[in-house]
């Protein structure tokens, strides 16, 4: 599947977005080993974050390796643009 490179964008900040809530939870929750009612809805609300964080780092990835495959570029070089191109005009 071919990727443009706003794709790859929007992928990279949703990547971010994700594990920005996964840090949440845990600064709010504690960490996953030390909460007092494992299995409980805040680990299962934990656990839910975490696995779609993994999931859109995934295929963000995926994406990227692609990319980079079909434009002939380093994958290094595909990444460092991504995350240049999707830093967040405070963070530029």
């Amino acid at each position: 599947m071919a990727h443009t490179f706003e794709e790859l964008v929007a992928k990279h900040r949703a990547a971010e977005a994700a594990h920005e809530q996964v840090l949440e939870l845990r600064d709010a929750y504690g960490p996953p080993a030390q909460q007092q009612e494992p299995g409980g809805a805040q680990s299962e609300t934990y656990e839910t974050a975490l696995r779609a964080w993994r999931d859109l780092a995934r295929d963000e990835l995926t994406a990227v390796n692609e990319y980079a495959r079909d434009e002939g570029l380093p994958r290094s070089e595909v990444e460092a643009e991504v995350e240049r191109a999707a830093a967040w005009p405070e963070d530029a």
